[in-house]
């Protein structure tokens, strides 16, 4: 496979793999991921962010979407069903929305959203719901102390009664005991291990029986509320969420893969540095890991409003054209501000010298350096590597640039390791591609941040 190939292959499987499509900036509309195509298994819906403070079950959630492959059995996910309160780390920006589910007067600005999930949970192909959440302190069926009782919600399975008349699935109490027997053979100490809480809601509870599992419920649809506890960091409380839906898995049947080891030093890793933004059809490609908290003179497109695809479905643009916030779920990764070009499409590739051997590199892409690179001079194409001057030179191809070469404020990141090259024809801007400074082993210097 040629060089150029393999870029646009993997430019495709970053980007594309999870079924993203090209979001227009400013769009905070929940999105479902559906994963298998199998008519012989099960559909498990899975649903994080409901609730935009809880960044637990929205991040397990993301994490199936673009790390686990499903051979058997179907999972859709939903991971970011409000949006907009996950964006700006609020409970509910208008309100619970998992208060909104027994009635809800069509004025309220959330009930087309209400409306679209609750056909989504009715869909005749969706056998069981998750509703991930994070709850207060570590629920016990006996008193223990203040963080251990029957009072608290975190590290528990919810269900609202014992059972119910569905074809599959309906004995909601056996259910929620076996997948919990299940996860805590994953879970070292016991005062951390998951137990069932039943709310009895049918039994007069007023504000269960106003959220969306009950609303299932209600439809003979089994549904469970998964919570973690808050008292966990956010990698932590996503670890036990999968400890959770993998017992949930293993129960149905649904076999499956993942990218990633149950740890939480590579759940933390995959969760701080699955971050990359292409925009404009790959015009524009940032891998965004420790990104810094501004970045200038982003060749933006010139009358045309931000379209962008995404590595992970909590990531999302917010802005106007002066500056341009990512957010990725409840964190900020920086800022971008633009500076606008005609675009031109004359240009898929340049050629590359990488360490002393030469490739055809796609523009949209990010090649990886240990100690120098070379533009192959192009005509008619002008090179700008972003943070590189040399004093009366205006097209920076055909030198021989090493990292000490280049401003490290300039940098994407703030391990100043990336870099953009740019290339126009006459002022016109044509793409990309970033450059990686890396260790001979080929392994990224750029150490991981904090989840948040």
């Amino acid at each position: 496979m040629s060089n150029l190939k393999y870029c646009l292959l993997s430019l495709c499987l970053v980007l594309t793999n999870t079924a993203f499509a090209n979001n227009a900036a400013n769009s905070l509309d929940f999105t479902l991921h559906k994963l298998g195509n199998n008519d012989d298994g099960p559909t498990i819906l899975v649903i994080g962010g409901i609730q935009g403070d809880e960044p637990g079950g929205f991040t397990a959630a993301s994490l199936l979407v673009t790390d686990y492959q499903i051979s058997k059995g179907n999972i859709w996910v939903v991971p970011n069903l409000n949006f907009k309160s996950i964006i700006e780390r609020s409970r509910g920006v208008h309100g619970d929305m998992n208060r909104k589910f027994l009635r809800l007067n069509k004025t309220d600005p959330e009930y087309a959203a209400v409306e679209k999930i609750k056909a989504i949970i009715l869909d005749k192909k969706v056998d069981l719901i998750l509703n991930l959440h994070d709850g207060s302190g570590f629920y016990n069926p006996v008193y223990i102390d203040k963080e251990h009782n029957p009072k608290r919600w975190g590290q528990s399975v919810i269900i609202d009664q014992e059972s119910i008349d569905a074809p599959r699935y309906g004995d909601l109490a056996g259910f929620a005991t076996r997948i919990c027997e299940q996860a805590n053979k994953n879970i070292r100490y016991d005062m951390t291990h998951y137990h069932t809480k039943n709310t009895k809601t049918r039994d007069g509870d007023v504000e269960m029986e106003k959220t969306l599992t009950y609303f299932a419920i209600r439809n003979n649809k089994p549904a469970f509320g998964i919570e973690a506890s808050k008292n966990f960091q956010t990698h932590t409380r996503a670890l036990y969420h999968l400890f959770v839906v993998e017992a949930v898995l293993q129960e149905v049947g649904i076999e499956f893969e993942r990218n990633f080891k149950m740890t939480l030093k590579d759940i933390k890793q995959r969760i701080d540095n699955n971050i990359k933004l292409a925009m404009f059809d790959n015009k524009i490609y940032l891998d965004m890991a420790q990104a810094r908290n501004k970045l200038n003179y982003i060749p933006m497109k010139k009358d045309e409003a931000v379209r962008f695809s995404a590595s992970n479905p909590l990531i999302a643009i917010i802005g106007d054209k002066k500056s341009y916030k990512v957010r990725y779920g409840n964190r900020s990764v920086t800022q971008l501000h633009p500076q606008y070009f005609e675009y031109d499409d004359s240009l898929s590739s340049l050629k590359l010298w990488v360490d002393g051997e030469l490739k055809e590199v796609a523009l949209g892409t990010v090649v990886n350096v240990k100690n120098q690179f070379k533009i192959e001079p192009m005509e008619n194409y002008r090179v700008n590597i972003i943070g590189f001057s040399r004093r009366g030179v205006k097209n920076e191809s055909g030198i021989i640039v090493k990292r000490k070469h280049i401003a490290n404020r300039y940098s994407v990141d703030r391990q100043s390791r990336k870099y953009r090259i740019e290339l126009y024809q006459d002022k016109k801007y044509c793409g990309m591609v970033l450059v990686n400074f890396v260790k001979s082993s080929g392994v990224d210097f750029a150490s991981t941040g904090d989840s948040g």
